[in-house]
């Protein structure tokens, strides 16, 4: 019975490694993205406070 053991090779202990690097034509700085994020808040709270007088739901 011991002797059916089915042996796996230990050279890479069931990692997978992909060589294939994919370079995106759109790069973003760090900065960029909070100034993005921040645009993005002020406009929500500015719809917030005044969407409903602009829109005519009041």
């Amino acid at each position: 019975m011991a002797n059916d053991r089915v042996q796996m090779p230990s050279g890479m202990g069931g990692l997978v490694r992909y060589f294939d690097e994919y370079k995106s034509n759109i790069t973003f700085k760090p900065g960029h993205v909070i100034i993005i994020i921040a645009v993005i808040v002020a406009i929500v709270i500015i719809l917030h406070w005044q969407g409903s007088a602009w829109l005519g739901l009041k």
